[in-house]
């Protein structure tokens, strides 16, 4: 259930006043980075102000929610309202309206006005919009009275010298931030008008220096958390600066992931040159393609995003330290069937890591939501808004189109299937086309609403191939992929005959050399026979995966090693001088 904690207690003539935040996350290892801006401002601004988190998940029994928020008779209860918490943020709050005549809500975050609008007693619903560090002083003089107007907004719009500091103190981290992502600003705003982003109708940019975001991170770095993700819309739009901030960074002495999300330009050959040297998985990036229809990215202010992204995540890639993701976005102008399918082709030769396919949400306050009913949009009118069809798609279209982005999210957005997928871009395989081959196979099969493990995918992927002519190198590339994942024993689907790895490792331990460079020694000999793990493979299948190698056919070890690498897969050995046969 949710997670919450009392700040420190400041009373004002005998009276202490509650003020619990409350947020809505996806799950637990989400946290909400307004609930602590706000904490301190609360704290700056009023005396006798009793503070109270609260970090619930919209997987949470609803009524515990309502029953835990309600207990703590809260003066006001401020709520941050995000597209995807909008619904069950609007539920509790109608039911804490109903609970107590006294209660009074603030609501705050982009769906605020949406909520507000939604509630029938809204006499007691105040909406706040803008930055809470800017808040009028008229806000706190009528906290204080306990008499709230319908809206407040922000004083200052975002200029270059407005800085604001992190929230964050050293006691959250035991308390509301253990074991939690940790999120972080190190500048507002962005400096591009993308027409489906709320981002558009902000103004101004502010950034932190350099040393003010070293400052911060020393922080939060103190404290080892799993992941820290920077907010920054487009964190690399100033390169000096993303690089500055990334030298530091790749200097710490930790195992936290930093997350960003950068834009497709501002790369120069001093960027390339640092990050080459950077740990695997010190750094995730999160790339906005979105498209690489022409029409489409002229028409949402991208035009010049493709080429340049295209650059990006080929160089990135060719290091195989960061971890790359890449999304597209279904359903934007001007975006057909065929050309979307055109993008996922496009975006599946990068070769990322990680391609997500989103649906086009229609955000209120966004260009593009203007422009719905010129360009013929049908969304849904609840959030988080997604779109159903335009005059360029049908609904059956972005039926199917959807199906074929939840096909990737399965079989593509993981580690298990790598060698194959190389194979078959290289091959010059339509990788759009095989992919909607697989969606129609796992949805008549009923797989595609269910969840999935690797063995289930790696059957489904030999069903799909098997009456094609390079169907026997597709399955020894299965195999390769399922062992380089640390199994020690191959599937029913992939091994017929059963026992094959046992009978190779019995055969080597009389066969193979007193000591292996760079395998083992004489004196741990005996002990990498017992955990690697063997497999042969033939002479087409070699030239796949080890395209130096000559063999006509050789054995495989797969180690208990781990590449360091983006996947982290299993080290493989290639003993090739050691007949399949033998």
């Amino acid at each position: 259930m949710g997670d919450n904690h009392v700040g420190a207690e400041l009373t004002q003539c005998g009276r202490t006043r509650i003020a619990s935040l409350v947020s809505i996350n996806a799950r637990f290892s989400h946290s909400c980075l307004a609930l602590f801006y706000l904490r301190n401002s609360l704290q700056r601004h009023l005396d006798g102000v009793q503070v109270v988190l609260n970090h619930f998940t919209i997987n949470d029994p609803y009524y515990q929610i309502v029953q835990e928020l309600s207990e703590q008779r809260a003066d006001f209860y401020f709520f941050s309202s995000l597209i995807w918490n909008s619904e069950r943020s609007r539920q509790v709050i109608e039911d804490l309206l109903r609970i107590d005549d006294d209660t009074v809500i603030v609501i705050g975050g982009p769906q605020a006005s949406v909520i507000a609008q939604q509630i029938a007693e809204r006499q007691r619903v105040s909406v706040f919009a803008g930055d809470i560090e800017h808040a009028p002083s008229q806000f706190y003089d009528d906290l204080r009275a306990g008499q709230l107007r319908p809206f407040y907004h922000a004083e200052l719009l975002r200029k270059p010298d407005a800085g604001f500091v992190s929230p964050y103190r050293h006691e959250d981290f035991r308390q509301e931030l253990k074991n939690r992502y940790v999120y972080y600003e190190s500048s507002r705003g962005c400096p591009y008008c993308c027409t489906y982003c709320l981002s558009s109708s902000e103004q101004g940019v502010v950034c932190k220096s350099p040393a003010q975001v070293e400052e911060e991170i020393d922080l939060i770095l103190a404290h080892n958390p799993p992941v820290v993700r920077f907010l920054d819309r487009s964190f690399n739009f100033d390169g000096p600066r993303a690089l500055t901030i990334w030298r530091r960074l790749a200097t710490y002495n930790t195992r936290t992931l930093f997350h960003f999300e950068i834009v497709p330009r501002g790369f120069g050959p001093e960027h390339y040159e640092m990050l080459a040297g950077v740990e695997a998985n010190r750094f995730q990036f999160e790339i906005g393609l979105q498209t690489t229809h022409l029409p489409t990215l002229r028409a949402i202010n991208r035009a010049d995003y493709y080429a340049e992204g295209r650059e990006i995540v080929r160089r990135l890639r060719e290091l195989e330290t960061i971890h790359l993701h890449v999304d597209l976005i279904l359903g934007l102008p001007f975006e057909t069937y065929d050309s979307f399918r055109t993008s996922i082709g496009d975006a599946l030769a990068m070769r990322p890591h990680y391609l997500q396919m989103g649906l086009l949400k229609m955000l209120p306050d966004t260009v593009l939501r203007a422009q719905a009913r010129q360009w013929g949009y049908r969304f849904s009118a609840t959030p988080p808004y997604s779109v159903f069809s335009s005059q360029w798609l049908s609904v059956a279209q972005m039926r199917e189109l959807y199906w074929l982005g939840e096909c990737i999210e399965k079989f593509y957005n993981n580690r298990y299937f790598v060698s194959v997928w190389d194979y078959l871009r290289e091959s010059g395989e339509d990788m759009a086309a095989f992919f909607a081959m697989l969606a129609y196979q796992m949805k008549d099969r009923g797989l595609l609403s269910m969840a999935t493990t690797q063995r289930t995918l790696s059957r489904e992927l030999r069903d799909a191939t098997a009456s094609r002519a390079d169907s026997e190198l597709i399955a020894e590339l299965l195999r390769f992929d399922w062992l380089r994942c640390g199994h020690r024993t191959l599937p029913d689907h992939l091994d017929p005959t059963q026992g094959s790895i046992d009978a190779i490792r019995r055969r080597l331990m009389t066969s193979l050399p007193a000591s292996l460079p760079g395998a083992y020694t004489h004196a741990g000999r005996a002990a990498w026979l017992r955990t690697t793990t063997f497999c042969h493979f033939s002479a087409p299948a070699l030239r796949e995966l080890f395209p130096h190698s000559a063999a006509d056919a050789a054995i495989a070890a797969f180690t208990q090693r781990r590449e360091p690498t983006v996947h982290g897969l299993n080290e493989v050995v290639l003993l090739e001088d050691v007949s399949a046969n033998n």
